[in-house]
């Protein structure tokens, strides 16, 4: 419990539907752990609803989050702390999400050499709504393959069954197993460890991180014969729903898989940044350096960094050294416009110019002039100025610098 209590606090997160923070939990398990302890070993223990959150997707639609209390969350990752090394050391080697020591790069590696290998069809499958519409019955049945304690079956059904709080009623939950919970991405394994046997018995090349799987053959005849029976396996033994509209047969590198992408070049095949996962970017980077944002720029700095230096480190593994340096260029030149609009009037920016080294003359003319934000900030007076070492020195770091890092690691 202790460790449990160390990992949902390093985690963070939000409040659940009782409003109890991370913060508020030491005090409250000081004065409620014996009873709550008491009522666990009894099996009398009730989970509260997770909270409802939605969070928008980038192709449209959201994707429903279910936020349980910080109580919960503690429990439900001591849960996870002991059935996580009884069901892991047996699932398939092609499985990467969620998964100790294993993570996207991993997949996507092993994906380039399916392909390199001359397995250059893809069979793209797409569970609809997977989190929404696990099976409970089949789960625990998995579940009990391994697990004999009937305490701890009745807790996990409990968690599946806590319903979820919406606009202050509870709604039942009789599938599913809502994402935003300790114990949710593994029970997702197991519930999908089933189709990783069934692929492997049938001697298939696949990688599978958690409800994305696809499929390497080499004809597009063997792929489409491969998605109509893997489907039917799905819907038969998983009772879960193939989406028609998102999955495909088709060349890997007209596919999207975790955000990246795959192009045929001398001697093999590439791994790229799928243009939709830049796009994704760009469009955040814009909500950070909105001019008419008004928020302290070491604030807008800070956040910007963040972002992108998180985007440079997951897409890293990526040959995309001209892409991240044009990149580069475009977010320094929407920060230079915040700058200028910052700067406001005629006096301060002339100011602001004289302090970056611009003789006092030119700096008069360029504070004055009539030019938009966009071109003024493209300029060769403030490229001159405002460098790539200046926003360096003022806390925005370079993302080709980065890249050069995490690329060769």
């Amino acid at each position: 419990m202790f460790a449990a209590l160390k990992r949902v606090r390093a985690n963070k997160g939000s409040h659940g539907v009782d409003g109890m923070t991370l913060d508020d939990l030491p005090v409250f398990l000081r004065e409620n752990w014996t009873t709550i302890k008491l009522k666990l070993l009894s099996g009398t223990y009730r989970p509260q609803p997770v909270r409802r959150v939605e969070i928008p997707k980038p192709d449209g639609g959201v994707r429903m989050l279910g936020i349980p209390t910080v109580m919960d969350r503690l429990i439900q990752q001591a849960i996870a702390q002991v059935l996580t090394p009884l069901f892991d050391a047996d699932f398939s080697t092609s499985s990467y999400g969620f998964r100790s020591g294993r993570r996207a790069w991993d997949a996507v590696k092993a994906a380039q050499v399916h392909i390199c290998e001359g397995y250059t069809w893809v069979v793209d499958i797409d569970l609809e709504k997977f989190f929404d519409r696990i099976n409970h019955d089949k789960l625990m049945g998995r579940l009990s393959r391994k697990v004999t304690d009937g305490r701890l079956l009745r807790l996990v059904r409990r968690y599946l069954k806590s319903g979820v709080l919406i606009n202050g009623i509870k709604v039942a939950s009789d599938e599913g197993a809502p994402q935003g919970g300790p114990l949710s991405p593994l029970l997702a394994n197991i519930m999908l460890d089933d189709l990783d046997n069934e692929l492997e018995r049938r001697g298939h090349r696949f990688c599978r991180y958690a409800d994305d799987c696809n499929i390497y053959v080499k004809t597009q005849r063997a792929g489409n014969r491969v998605m109509a029976s893997v489907g039917r396996f799905i819907r038969k033994e998983l009772s879960l729903k193939v989406n028609e509209q998102k999955s495909a047969v088709d060349r890997p590198w007209k596919r999207k898989f975790l955000g990246f992408s795959f192009y045929t070049r001398k001697g093999g095949v590439g791994i790229r940044i799928h243009p939709r996962s830049v796009e994704k970017l760009k469009g955040k980077i814009r909500v950070l350096t909105k001019k008419h944002w008004s928020i302290r720029m070491e604030y807008r700095l800070e956040r910007l960094h963040q972002l992108t230096d998180g985007w440079v480190n997951y897409f890293g593994i990526a040959d995309a050294n001209d892409l991240i340096h044009k990149l580069d260029k475009w977010t320094r030149r929407r920060l230079r416009a915040c700058f200028w609009k910052q700067w406001k009037v005629p006096k301060a920016r002339c100011r602001n110019l004289v302090k970056l080294g611009i003789e006092n003359a030119l700096a008069k003319e360029w504070a004055n002039a009539r030019s938009g934000y966009w071109r003024v900030a493209g300029s060769g007076i403030m490229q001159r100025t405002m460098t790539v070492e200046y926003f360096e020195r003022i806390g925005y770091h370079s993302m080709s610098k980065r890249y050069s890092v995490v690329h060769t690691q």
